[in-house]
């Protein structure tokens, strides 16, 4: 064997397995989600202005994701193959390459983001002098912890494809711990605002690096053999991350300047519309960052059995999430629409914020299903390493989010036509990712695993 038994994702019953790895990564993408809410928590007792500032510049925060994406998903595919085919060589160079990718990277988005802060947060020409100031403060120090955050996400990937999802669990764990401490005490104890927000953000993404570090430095049981501060540059492997992982980063880079570009839209209905909106997407997020939590499973699940050359196990394991992600849809869907303003009201509870923020739930409810079955779909994709056909799903259906957001925007239907064009464009993209997968695999997967 390649791998531990333990770890091993190529024998052994796929539902035990699968969940094995993907319970402590939906876990992880809860902790992501109460890590968000306890600032919109704790912001929302200042007002939607507040809310509104720590939003627009947290939407640079999520464009970096995309560059992160770069050194995680390639890390995360190059390390499951190898493995798959029990080559831990060829593993641990995956990550060293990855690691010096991912730091290069957060360095550089650091600076832009502290360089630009001001142009980046007039995107949004908000009409309130005071959001556009608080939001440059908050992105400016958000941005000096970047480049540890570049890093740690390419530790948990690391761990994750060797089937490995615990780990990475408790690193987030940390980080989320210490923002929930942090967070009333910088916000409301030492009336720090939007700046103590965002001091309490940095320090928990410090103390979770530590952890990372720790983690692949000491831990006995880690992905490949030992490791060290001599990276080893390779040429080739270096031009395969790229290969798999730009695409990727595309998408989620896309993904996000559309989502801004529609805020952009939102603002010009005010903070209140853009306040509404951050605090309902983080409710809705209890639906999309689990799909997104089952769909890494699969990568890391999928990749490890492509390297194996084990082909139904793959057909059986798509098939199951597919059942598992729809069910979760529709719970979701249900909950948006029945109890989700119950939720929303922790964080603004005002009654003219919950006449924006229930019709917002309830809208988004329509798309929940179509997102969590486009998590399979694009996991299965990339698990044998074909990025390119999730990116352009993603890409071409996000390209339509804010031209229907506009046209929308100026009907009757004013700031609700934003949300119904996000709606169909989620339903798009869910539909068209799957259609895609079933056509690619009738044809087989072409070429031999890398």
């Amino acid at each position: 064997m390649g791998i531990e038994d333990k770890y091993s994702l190529t024998e052994g019953g796929i539902i035990k397995k699968l969940l094995l790895i993907a319970i402590p990564i939906m876990g992880n993408q809860f902790l992501q989600m109460a890590y968000n809410l306890t600032d919109m928590f704790w912001l929302g007792k200042l007002g939607s202005e507040a809310v509104a500032a720590s939003g627009a510049a947290g939407m640079f925060m999520w464009l970096s994701f995309g560059f992160m994406l770069i050194g995680r998903m390639g890390a995360e595919i190059g390390i499951a193959q190898s493995l798959g085919r029990g080559d831990k060589k060829a593993a641990l160079a995956y990550f060293h390459n990855a690691f010096i990718i991912a730091a290069i990277l957060g360095i550089f988005y650091a600076l832009c983001m502290i360089v630009f802060r001001r142009e980046l947060i007039g995107f949004f020409r908000f009409r309130e002098t005071g959001v556009t100031e608080n939001g440059v403060t908050y992105l400016l120090i958000v941005s000096t912890m970047m480049p540890l955050s570049f890093i740690g996400i390419v530790i948990g990937g690391a761990f994750q494809a060797a089937g490995n999802s615990r780990t990475p669990f408790i690193m987030v764990a940390v980080g989320v711990v210490a923002n929930v401490i942090l967070d009333p005490v910088f916000i409301i104890v030492l009336g720090m605002g939007v700046r103590g927000a965002a001091l309490a953000t940095i320090l928990s993404q410090f103390f979770s690096f530590f952890v990372n570090m720790g983690a692949i430095f000491l831990l006995r049981i880690k992905p490949f053999g030992g490791f060290s501060f001599r990276l080893r540059f390779d040429k080739e492997k270096t031009i395969q991350i790229f290969k798999w992982a730009i695409p990727i980063g595309l998408e989620n880079i896309f993904f996000c300047f559309l989502s801004m570009v529609t805020s952009r839209i939102e603002a010009g209905f005010g903070a209140s519309a853009v306040a509404a909106s951050r605090i309902g997407s983080q409710v809705e997020s209890l639906s999309w960052l689990i799909g997104a939590g089952f769909g890494s499973a699969l990568v890391a699940f999928i990749g490890q059995n492509y390297g194996a050359g084990k082909q139904e196990r793959i057909d059986r394991v798509v098939r199951l999430s597919s059942v598992i992600m729809t069910v979760w849809g529709l719970f979701v869907m249900a909950f948006l629409w029945f109890a989700g303003r119950y939720v929303f009201a922790l964080f603004l509870p005002a009654p003219e914020m919950m006449a924006l923020g229930i019709p917002y739930l309830r809208i988004l409810s329509f798309c929940q299903l179509a997102m969590n079955i486009e998590a399979v779909g694009s996991g299965a994709f990339k698990g044998t390493g074909r990025t390119i056909e999730p990116s352009i799903v993603v890409i071409a259906t996000n390209a339509i989010k804010p031209v229907l957001a506009f046209l929308l925007s100026r009907t009757s239907l004013g700031l609700y036509g934003i949300w119904i064009g996000v709606v169909i464009s989620a339903n798009l993209r869910g539909i068209w990712m799957n259609i895609w997968y079933a056509a690619a695999r009738r044809k087989k997967f072409s070429g031999k695993s890398p």
